[in-house]
């Protein structure tokens, strides 16, 4: 009888110090089966000691860690039916792809004629049917990463952790891995947790971003809810980029409040705001760059013309303000008085 629970991922009341260092001070989170979930953040932030508790290659000092519905906390990484792709990828350098494969498979048990044919189903998988019998070597970064990718694969684990699987990529083959990963992710339906610092990438190839701070969990959600409504500062300038800038709440009903920035008034859902001084996060593309009307006066300190769009630095009375205009023909110049006006999109109340 299957496992309904299969790929499930639990981590409860979990803690972990280093000596008189906390880590992690108390982690809640739940991963459904078949979701691809990101852990994102900067550096130290806790987002490898979580894959690594998960892994099995830390243990918590409190809480319990369940895959499948079972504790696995203090079962050894062998035991835990995961597999991780590392940065490294860690192929060996003197096996052919179908020996780095199918060397997990062996190592199992599989007979050796069992293990090449899953060998074969791996590599055919990821796209690489045929480089078979080729050296690491002799591949590509992106072949060597979806090699990685297909050795973890072929031994059917309940999650598939991936450690900051693109690091050693240049940004055109990351854009095309990750899309790969996220299209075979989808296709077989297992689940995935993915840790990477590089916003756009969790952006690109995840069901839920957990955001992480200090060890503690700063938002959870889809990649839309954080980039639209960013739940702090943190959050609104961690995900992309956002100007934060002061503004006035002049009215709240029900879920919506009326905000004014300038000489402006927008509308924005109330997230729980109350009248008097807040703050927007509003995105460099929420603007329109005008030479006159109503809205934030503003003078441009500088112009930068990159193909599409035109990327100013403007001064205003809420702060020297980064702005993205993709509609404009003619750049204004630097010194120009110009005139910024919401567009409704990509504005919201920060706590």
């Amino acid at each position: 009888m299957s496992n309904p629970q299969r790929g499930a991922v639990e981590f409860r009341s979990v803690r972990k110090d280093y000596g008189a260092f906390t880590a992690i001070p108390h982690l809640d989170l739940k991963i459904e089966p078949g979701q691809l979930v990101t852990l994102l953040g900067p550096s130290g932030c806790g987002k490898t000691t979580t894959l690594r508790m998960l892994a099995g290659l830390e243990t918590p000092t409190q809480g319990a860690i369940l895959i499948g519905g079972q504790d696995v906390t203090r079962l050894p990484p062998n035991r835990r039916d995961v597999t991780m792709v590392f940065q490294s990828y860690a192929l060996f350098p003197h096996m052919s792809v179908f020996q780095n494969i199918a060397y997990g498979l062996e190592s199992g048990g599989l007979r050796a004629s069992e293990a090449r044919a899953a060998a074969g189903k791996g590599l055919e998988l990821v796209g690489l049917s045929g480089l078979g019998d080729r050296l690491p070597s002799e591949l590509s970064g992106g072949q060597q990463q979806r090699v990685a990718v297909a050795r973890a694969l072929v031994l059917e684990p309940q999650v598939l952790l991936l450690d900051e699987p693109l690091s050693n990529l240049d940004a055109r083959l990351r854009r095309r891995v990750r899309t790969e990963i996220r299209e075979l992710q989808q296709r077989l339906g297992f689940t995935a947790v993915y840790v990477t610092h590089d916003q756009d990438e969790a952006l690109a190839v995840s069901d839920r971003i957990v955001v992480m701070k200090d060890g503690h969990i700063a938002q959870d959600g889809t990649p839309r809810q954080l980039y639209e409504t960013p739940a702090s500062e943190f959050i609104a300038d961690f995900i992309g980029e956002a100007n934060v800038i002061g503004c006035d709440v002049i009215s709240v009903e029900a879920d919506g409040a009326r905000v004014r920035v300038g000489s402006q008034e927008i509308a924005l859902p109330a997230r729980s705001a109350s009248t008097g001084a807040a703050k927007l996060a509003v995105r460099p593309n929420a603007f329109r760059v005008l030479q006159s009307g109503e809205g934030l006066a503003g003078k441009v300190l500088s112009a930068a013309y990159l193909g599409d769009h035109f990327e100013y630095e403007i001064d205003t009375a809420a702060g020297r303000l980064f702005v993205v205009d993709g509609d404009s023909t003619t750049a204004a110049a630097p010194g120009a008085d110009v005139v910024l006006q919401f567009r409704g999109a990509g504005v919201a109340l920060i706590a």
